[in-house]
């Protein structure tokens, strides 16, 4: 008997607590936005294409006027912590492309909108990095599959499972 009281009493403190939480929520209206986050990344500034015709590695960036577009949408703390973030994942990403897999070329595609990847059976593939909601990233190419975006998280894996040596 002592138990089921004690279990009804701890139901109630439960129910209590969740209904608090969800009154103490802000609301917020659909037409108001949120500036820590950007549902889409700006359209870029170049219509340039940059051909890729053998196994690489493509590192892509935000021109400049996309960069201060992205800035402008995006709180200071966070677009500070995003870059810095970037910096070394990107230089990590370098790193191990240069240790493990020498023979991959390392492009940089920083004032260019599409990817033209060119592939060994003559087939050609385009990507559109204004598709891309990541401002930067990387992107590897093998020769002839598909173009990958890559978590540069979790390089070696992902180069791994991409690049079978």
């Amino acid at each position: 008997m002592k138990f089921r009281k004690w279990l009804i009493v701890l139901i109630l403190l439960i129910m209590q607590a969740c209904s608090d939480a969800v009154r103490q929520q802000p609301v917020q209206s659909a037409n108001q936005s949120n500036s820590t986050t950007a549902g889409t990344k700006p359209p870029g500034n170049y219509k340039d294409t940059l051909l890729i015709n053998a196994p690489s590695a493509v590192f892509y960036h935000p021109d400049s006027l996309q960069d201060l577009q992205i800035r402008a949408i995006t709180d200071p703390g966070v677009y500070k912590s995003f870059e810095h973030e970037n910096f070394y994942q990107m230089r990590y990403s370098r790193i191990v492309l240069k240790k493990y897999y020498p023979a991959i070329k390392i492009m940089e595609a920083r004032h260019v909108r599409y990817l033209h990847f060119k592939k060994l059976n003559g087939n050609s593939e385009y990507l559109d990095l204004d598709t891309k909601n990541d401002p930067s990233g990387l992107i590897v190419f093998d020769g002839q599959t598909s173009s990958r975006l890559l978590d540069m998280t979790n390089i070696e894996t992902e180069l791994g499972f991409y690049f079978k040596k």
